[in-house]
């Protein structure tokens, strides 16, 4: 599943970007609703329903990334592994439409809470089909993951470094692919409770993860 998202989007993505980056320097950072152009700023914040895309690198966030109610942040692909971004302070959503981090370095860990449903993304494949979903792939994390609560339609977590703990819990995605978690080095423990489909390797062709401090509930088996 996470192939086919990911050239679907890639397609619709090149639409998107073609224009001036749009930026408004606000007391609270930068606020991003359109393209995150390669430099370094200080706090990123995504707007509420907006759509921030950065296809270039290198981005240096140096106050933290914040992803609002609706919004939608893009950074790279899993086919772009020269496209680099460097975190520090974290990356926050609270009810946010996607946010998807690839080849990434994030300090501060990660802290992900609620989705805004399963439709209405930014993205329309056809036929009124427009999903929103969440992945981290490729990235050195550096403390705490948690993603709870996201409802999204699909969500993926791949082959990821993390020195910190991963919770992973009451996630519920509507494709049935969906929570795909597979390949991941943690340095603490994998704990998922509550997750529905639980967590699994769905297509991906990963292996399973490695915890150094154990795997708990749905994820002792992946």
């Amino acid at each position: 599943m996470q192939r086919s998202f990911l050239v679907l989007g890639l397609m619709v993505l090149a639409g998107l970007i073609v224009g001036v980056p749009s930026f408004a320097a606000a007391k609270e950072g930068t606020r991003c609703t359109d393209r995150l152009a390669p430099g370094t700023y200080g706090r990123v914040v995504v707007p509420e329903g907006a759509v921030c895309i950065s296809n270039e690198g290198p981005v240096t966030i140096r106050g933290g990334l914040y992803v609002e109610a609706g919004g939608t942040f893009i950074f790279g692909d899993e086919e772009s592994p020269d496209v680099n971004a460097t975190i520090n302070g974290g990356v926050h959503a609270k009810n946010a439409g996607s946010v998807q981090v690839h080849f990434s370095t994030i300090n501060g860990g990660v802290d992900v809470q609620g989705g805004a449903g399963p439709d209405g993304g930014p993205f329309d494949f056809g036929g009124g089909f427009r999903p929103t979903w969440n992945t981290f792939e490729d990235n050195t994390i550096n403390g705490r993951v948690t993603i709870e609560g996201y409802n999204g339609f699909w969500q993926g977590f791949f082959r990821n470094t993390v020195n910190g703990t991963v919770n992973f819990n009451h996630n519920t995605v509507v494709d049935p692919d969906g929570n795909e978690m597979q390949t991941n080095t943690i340095h603490g423990s994998l704990n998922c409770i509550g997750n529905t489909p639980a967590p699994q390797q769905g297509d991906s062709g990963g292996s399973p993860n490695t915890a150094t401090g154990g795997k708990t509930g749905q994820c002792e088996g992946v």
